[in-house]
């Protein structure tokens, strides 16, 4: 393996708006602007782009989770940073925020990426969130899409990824009102897996990471992958797919292991491969 593919821990932890740490095979990275309520700038975005490509890269990392910690997720983009931009430069730059750092990053990343939500996710914060695989809420969580209070609309998928997860009826009211939806009406309407208190939500969500990361990780690979085909191909599509994945497992070392194990009752030994 060549030297490229691996990233130090050290490497990992090196940066300004985010904190990251690895343990037990979950890697956590946590917005770190607390004086602005996370607000999402260049930096950040940037950061956590290069944290998940980090993470995806580190051999001991089985899954992800991103949070803002227990007081806020984040409050939106930096509209300081953001109001003297014009079209020409978010045209020609191709939408630095949104395209090339953060949600690429979370968009192509293999290993499944749990968002830990306690206070405001709202704007860009509420998109980075639906970027994930899915989302632990803590009850104090609240969902938005406020942009139209500021004279724009959404940018980096509020439009989009909300209208998938919660309909279009519920998309709309939120985008055009920017009116906020907290932790149980998101869970109700599908948005959110569950809603835990918020002193237990850090503990629960790595509880869950740490489950994922011990699995066979070329199958959840492929489960992440079939998942994620169901919410773009017609049934017909997304269940020849699913079979191909399903007979496909029957080629690694651990689908072996994991029915020997379930055979001789104890817990298997997974070695990824």
């Amino acid at each position: 393996m060549s030297d490229e593919s691996v990233m130090s821990f050290e490497t990992v932890m090196n940066f300004d708006t985010i904190l990251v740490e690895i343990k037990e095979g979950v890697g956590t990275i946590t917005l770190n602007r607390p004086k602005v309520m996370n607000a999402l700038n260049q930096m950040l975005t940037r950061e956590v782009g290069e944290a998940v490509d980090a993470l995806e890269k580190a051999e001991e990392v089985g899954c992800i989770i991103i949070t803002g910690g227990d007081k806020v997720f984040a409050a939106g983009a930096d509209i300081n940073e953001m109001k003297d931009l014009d079209f020409y430069q978010l045209h020609m730059a191709n939408f630095p925020y949104i395209q090339r750092d953060c949600w690429r990053a979370i968009d192509e990343a293999r290993k499944p990426i749990i968002a830990a939500v306690a206070g405001f996710a709202l704007g860009g914060g509420c998109e980075m969130v639906m970027a994930c695989d899915f989302i632990i809420a803590a009850d104090s969580a609240k969902f938005g899409q406020p942009e139209i209070s500021i004279g724009t609309m959404p940018g980096a998928g509020g439009t989009q990824r909300l209208t998938k997860a919660v309909g279009k009826a519920k998309a709309m009211d939120m985008c055009l009102s920017g009116r906020m939806m907290d932790a149980a009406e998101a869970e109700h309407c599908g948005l959110v897996t569950r809603i835990v208190p918020t002193e237990d939500l850090a503990d629960t969500a790595f509880k869950t990471a740490r489950k994922i990361a011990s699995n066979s990780r070329p199958v959840v690979y492929m489960i992440k992958e079939s998942v994620n085909m169901a919410v773009d191909a017609s049934l017909r599509d997304g269940l020849a797919f699913e079979r191909r994945n399903f007979a496909s497992t029957f080629a690694f070392e651990d689908c072996k292991e994991g029915m020997n194990a379930f055979a001789e009752k104890r817990k298997p030994a997974f070695k990824h491969r």
